[in-house]
């Protein structure tokens, strides 16, 4: 089977033992609507907080941050296959910085998995994965920190997180923000952090 994201050059590419090769484009908001769309729409993505959006509407969001410097979404790909959705942002730009001290070279990750990997649940597929996008933002893009905001309700991200190495932090309300362009609901958030030496040790 012919790879359709082959043309489009990726921001990190590594291989994965006994997984493929993970490539991390940077997302289409208009030609990768559909896939997106339909992964957020599932009751597992509910935290995702894109439950009951439309395509067009989830093309939308992702147009609006195409246009950002500070906020950035990629999909994961593997041997043509799409795995995941990633997000990374500037804390400083985002509203969890009034929730904890930003210190220099922090970057701040989302991450939504697909409902299956390659070749369908595996284990360690999700750890290997997570273990790449860790490579790309605090490696391949020199960062010191990486902090993830999980919604205190999603247990399976917090363990999963603490799982690859983050140790946990405070639990805040990331405040409301009502903006002409972006409108995000207050979120009871789980904070966690993971620092380049304890990921990437030597």
């Amino acid at each position: 089977m012919s790879d359709p994201y082959l043309s489009r050059s990726a921001v990190h590419e590594q291989v994965l033992d006994g997984f493929g090769t993970v490539r991390v484009l940077p997302l289409d908001p208009a030609a990768d609507a559909g896939v997106i769309h339909g992964w957020v729409s599932e009751e597992r993505a509910a935290f995702w907080g894109m439950n009951g959006l439309t395509r067009d509407q989830v093309a939308g969001i992702y147009a609006h941050m195409a246009g950002l410097d500070t906020h950035h979404a990629f999909l994961v790909v593997t041997d043509g296959v799409p795995v995941a959705l990633f997000q990374t942002y500037e804390p400083g730009a985002d509203r969890v910085s009034e929730c904890y001290d930003v210190e220099p070279g922090d970057i701040g990750v989302h991450l939504l998995v697909a409902p299956t990997g390659p070749g369908g649940t595996r284990p360690g597929w999700t750890a290997a994965l997570t273990g790449a996008l860790l490579a790309y933002v605090l490696l391949g893009l020199d960062r010191e920190r990486v902090v993830v905001d999980p919604d205190v309700r999603n247990a399976k991200a917090i363990a999963r997180f603490a799982r690859q190495g983050f140790t946990t932090g405070p639990r805040v309300v990331l405040p409301e923000v009502d903006l002409p362009d972006v409108y995000l609901p207050e979120k009871r958030a789980q904070l966690a952090f993971l620092r380049r030496e304890v990921a990437f040790p030597g």
